[in-house]
């Protein structure tokens, strides 16, 4: 079984808890797309665990984790959630975690050169995570990238470097800023590759054959839909593909075929970023959402924005990413509403439409919203005998609004705090 976890909206829909919930059903946890510009957070019996790079299933004994081709690695930020994890008793070791030796390493002027554009754009800037990521993807397309077997060529590596850094010093030089001393990547490289460098491997060989021997394998995805940089909120995107048919193809074996994409979104909307929300809340009605949801980015720690349940968007959501089920996760944050804003359809220029659209036209929606029943206190449920009536059919209304059944309710962090539904 080939299976993937992927976002219906805007990210942090809560991928790595439902990962974690399901990764004892697999043998291999894959992460095909991104970076370290998101977190997936993860509360289990050994604690609460941020993860930025390394795939979920990482806090799971019985579990091969995979970053696949598709990555961009920043060695320095791999190094220390290795270390993290261990100094916590997890295991970490190459048996159990495979890095693709096509990966792309981020390098630290690729950090410099994100936050240098983003001051530059000021007002108009896109929201990055300041991590490097877009100018990583960029030299990466551009063919100037360093890839994660160049780590184990040191006697190579240097020349790459230098080459590289003659045309970067160009652009970084446009900025004003001082020119980058390939002494200096060399230490970092050597530093933090060495740490690296025995978790290096032939991915691909790897996942084909645990593939052809029947193994299941997860692959997780990073962000969500309408992050993707072709079918999301274009330019306000990652610089990815956060869509579960990209997966076989990030992960590094682009011969292979889905059987399953399990679609991830909240009960409610989140945001983290620049671009449009259509559903945003402001005032006391979205900090009294945000702080029931404890909603702040798990890489960058910022406020998220809020608002209700978008339809629009997740019905958009569930049919790029060819969901077969939706897992819904913090169902128990809108215990404390008597009436439950829901958005049904969008208003563009004096039309009411329920197609999410793109561009401009995006820009100008406004929500229409319609409310229903709360429901109360569901984070003691497990089963779907246990939850009230409202909530059933708050869950009957998402599952006809986005065209899609739901299988799993999630009513808490901890692990055993979700119902699956027949």
């Amino acid at each position: 079984m080939l299976t993937a976890i992927v976002g219906i909206n805007w990210g942090d829909e809560g991928k790595g808890r439902m990962v974690d919930l399901l990764s004892s059903d697999y043998d291999v946890i894959c992460r095909y797309q991104g970076g370290n510009n998101a977190g997936h957070t993860v509360i289990n019996d050994k604690g609460k665990f941020i993860l930025n790079l390394l795939p979920s299933g990482i806090l799971r004994e019985t579990t091969v984790n995979v970053m696949g081709n598709g990555m961009v690695i920043d060695l320095e930020h791999l190094a220390g959630e290795i270390k993290s994890l261990t100094d916590r008793g997890i295991n970490i070791t190459p048996d159990n975690l495979k890095i693709s030796e096509k990966a792309i390493v981020c390098l630290p002027y690729h950090k410099l050169l994100d936050i240098l554009e983003e001051e530059r754009l000021a007002d108009k800037k896109f929201g990055s995570t300041r991590r490097g990521i877009a100018p990583v993807y960029s030299d990466k397309y551009m063919k100037k990238g360093i890839r994660m077997e160049d780590i184990l060529r040191p006697d190579i590596l240097r020349s790459k470097v230098r080459d590289i850094l003659e045309w970067k010093n160009i652009v970084v030089s446009g900025y004003g800023h001082a020119p980058i001393q390939e002494e200096d990547i060399m230490e970092w490289l050597t530093k933090y590759g060495e740490i690296i460098a025995p978790y290096v491997t032939d991915v691909s060989d790897y996942l084909a054959s645990a593939a052809d021997a029947g193994k299941d394998i997860m692959f997780e995805a990073q962000l969500g839909a309408l992050r993707d940089i072709d079918f999301g909120i274009y330019p306000y995107t990652s610089s990815s593909q956060t869509l579960a048919s990209f997966a076989p193809i990030g992960a590094g074996i682009p011969g292979y075929k889905l059987d399953l994409s399990i679609g991830i979104m909240k009960a409610y909307s989140t945001c983290v970023g620049e671009g449009p929300f259509t559903v945003e809340m402001f005032g006391d009605e979205a900090e009294e959402l945000r702080a029931a949801g404890g909603e702040y980015g798990a890489a960058t720690g910022r406020p998220r924005r809020v608002g209700p349940f978008d339809v629009p968007a997740s019905k958009y959501g569930v049919s790029v990413q060819g969901s077969d089920y939706i897992a819904l996760t913090k169902m128990d944050v809108l215990s404390y509403l008597d009436k439950i804003p829901v958005c049904t359809a969008y208003e563009i220029d004096g039309e009411k439409t329920d197609k999410f659209p793109s561009g401009d036209r995006l820009k100008r929606a406004k929500p229409v919203v319609e409310y229903l029943d709360g429901f109360g206190d569901v984070s003691s449920c497990r089963s779907a005998e246990e939850l009230p009536e409202a909530a059933k059919k708050y869950i009957e209304f998402i599952e006809r609004a986005v065209g899609c059944p739901v299988k799993y309710v999630s009513v808490g962090a901890e692990r055993d705090a979700y119902i699956e539904l027949k």
